[in-house]
């Protein structure tokens, strides 16, 4: 991957609802211009969730969810809609697709009133307009708007007819904040050297860095810094060899010790799991995580939950890192349960804690969504990085750059 191509868990996800048959297959062929989805007039053609990455002019780089009919029926229906509405939680905006004749119907309503509930845009998409005449369409429009309270789009996805006015309507419901939470931007100026330890990951692809290490070299550079980067045996021999001294180090959450050991105490350091956590997610849920570790009791269940699915190592942090160190921290006879790619949990009352990666292959929607999950139940959670931080004891000095995140750290009971 080139540090030029926008990754999937930066894009806008958009995704499409609606019963079988409404079109919603149809309505992604004429967003994107091409045949991306499989258009068949044989009900349920559409199974799993099925996720695209595509830049949509001029809406920008998206993920393009097409989901399975909320009205699909029997066992592997019922299914098919629990994989449907999983997509929720990822969502950034919906699309509901509704058939301009059927108008909304239950199963509609059921998503029109999911997505009010959690607060997430969505856009009443009336699809197939080449079937009614002009006068009829303007009735049904205007009982609609005043029936549901939301945007209303007509389109037919036959003739192309209604797809820029979609365009607009999608693009004006984007949430704004969306660009605005740089990963180390706002912590640098420009001219700063930044230098970034980078251990070789066994996990990442042939001949590649893993992705928080692009993304962070993309956001150093867009912010008119110097990104220098090094392993952590050539850390030592870096910093002394610069005639600058940096404004921070970032290091892989796995060599924490050793990184802190050979960096000056004048110069910040960090990790890339805790810009990630700040980036995608809630860096004061996740200290109060960590400090709950401390809270486990023998017998306690906890999830270590990733956001992909990659091939595990022998020596894989997820399943074996951590777990180790959960239990050489508490002494506690713990039991660990594991969950990976969109699939979270469907009994998050049962854990004690959550640990969660650092999402970098994830939007911040779904990343959020998982925590709000958490919070819903008063149930911790900590991210890979911060929790590595915390039982090596080096969190309060990897949270220098964030004043007001180490005051949450010094604090007591937070849990």
């Amino acid at each position: 991957m080139s540090l030029n191509e926008t990754p999937r868990g930066a894009r806008v996800h958009l995704a499409l609802f609606g019963k079988r048959n409404a079109g919603k297959s149809s309505v992604i062929n004429a967003i994107t211009g091409q045949e991306t989805a499989i258009v068949s007039e044989v009900k349920g053609t559409t199974t799993d969730p099925v996720f695209k990455a595509m830049e949509i002019l001029p809406i920008g780089p998206c993920v393009i969810i097409d989901t399975a009919g909320l009205d699909d029926v029997g066992e592997l229906g019922e299914l098919r809609i629990k994989k449907t509405l999983e997509v929720l939680s990822i969502t950034d905006v919906a699309l509901l697709i509704v058939d301009i004749r059927a108008g909304i119907t239950e199963n509609d309503q059921f998503i029109l009133d999911k997505f009010k509930e959690k607060k997430k845009p969505i856009i009443v998409v009336l699809n197939k307009l080449d079937t009614l005449e002009n006068d009829e369409y303007e009735e049904l429009a205007t009982s609609l708007q005043e029936l549901i309270s939301t945007p209303v789009v007509a389109v037919s996805a036959l003739n192309r007819q209604g797809i820029k006015e979609l365009k607009n309507a999608i693009i004006s419901v984007i949430p704004e904040d969306e660009d605005k939470f740089k990963i180390v931007g706002d912590l640098i100026s420009p001219g700063d050297f930044v230098v970034l330890v980078t251990p070789i990951d066994k996990a990442a692809p042939k001949g590649r860095l893993i992705l928080p290490q692009q993304q962070t070299i993309r956001d150093i550079l867009e912010s008119d810094a110097v990104a220098i980067v090094t392993k952590e045996y050539e850390l030592r021999e870096t910093l002394s060899n610069l005639a600058k001294k940096p404004k921070l180090v970032v290091t892989d959450s796995q060599v924490f010790l050793k990184v802190a050991a050979d960096t000056p105490k004048d110069i910040l350091m960090t990790s890339f799991s805790i810009l990630f956590a700040r980036q995608k997610g809630d860096l004061t849920e996740f200290i109060k995580g960590a400090k709950a570790i401390e809270k486990l009791k023998d017998g306690d269940k906890v999830l270590i939950a990733e956001g992909c699915t990659h091939h595990k190592q022998s020596d894989d942090i997820g399943s074996v890192k951590i777990p180790r160190w959960i239990r050489q921290r508490t002494g506690k006879q713990i039991e660990f349960e594991f969950s990976a790619g969109a699939t979270f949990t469907d009994d998050i009352k049962k854990y004690a804690l959550i640990v969660h990666c650092g999402a970098c292959m994830m939007n911040r929607t779904g990343m959020l969504s998982r925590i709000q999950r958490a919070k819903d139940y008063d149930l911790p959670i900590v991210n890979y990085g911060i929790l590595i931080a915390y039982v090596q004891g080096l969190l309060p000095r990897a949270l220098e750059p964030f004043p007001l995140a180490k005051m949450i750290l010094e604090e007591e009971d937070l849990y």
